[in-house]
């Protein structure tokens, strides 16, 4: 059966990367285990396809305690030698330690503000800092933005590594805090009545 709904300009046609761009990126998130595996995975996937880290990820939530922050700011260096032999995630030293360390991070932030979702949530760009309408041209021209650069600053100050402003604006776009599905696509209107619909996170 031919799928013919309109879509994004997506990198593949690959069966679970358009489930995953269909009922999951764009949708808002509030979970700050949601929000901590998406920095990691995020980290992770410099220099790699979304795709590549998107068949892992079953294979990451199991190797690091499904993103539990807690649980993994404890992690030891038996932990670290346990990931760097695990076939199943990216066995890159540096990003595993980043993602170790960015946990004790998120502890302190989420101390600080309560939630790790009322931090990010904070950096929402406001809807007059958005275009009116979201074009590939517009997005191919904006791999990051003024409100991505100010979370990964303030992130980069607090001692997260792996968090550039173009690493933070898929964060961004991927966990909801902006729509950028295009204007034509399908999914670009559920995304925007659940973002209208979502209660902010706060302090």
């Amino acid at each position: 059966m031919t799928d013919l709904l309109q879509r994004c300009s997506l990198p593949t046609q690959d069966p679970r990367f358009l489930a995953y761009h269909d009922t999951e990126w764009g949708r808002p998130v509030t979970s700050d285990s949601r929000l901590y595996e998406k920095v990691c995975l995020e980290g992770f996937q410099a220099g790699l396809s979304w795709s590549t880290i998107l068949y892992r990820r079953k294979a990451f939530r199991e190797a690091f305690s499904d993103f539990d922050i807690d649980r993994v700011a404890a992690y030891r260096e038996s932990d670290k030698t346990r990931l760097l032999a695990n076939a199943g995630v990216i066995r890159n030293r540096r990003k595993i330690e980043s993602a170790i360390h960015n946990a004790g991070r998120a502890q302190r932030l989420r101390d600080e503000f309560g939630s790790l979702a009322a931090y990010f949530w904070s950096f929402e760009p406001d809807a007059q800092d958005r275009p009116a309408k979201i074009t590939a041209q517009w997005l191919a021209a904006n791999p990051s933005t003024p409100a991505s650069t100010a979370l990964a600053r303030d992130l980069k100050s607090r001692g997260w590594t792996f968090v550039g402003p173009t690493t933070m604006y898929a964060l961004m776009q991927a966990c909801g805090l902006v729509n950028d599905h295009l204007h034509h696509c399908h999914a670009r209107e559920p995304v925007e009545r659940l973002r209208q619909a979502l209660r902010r996170p706060t302090r």
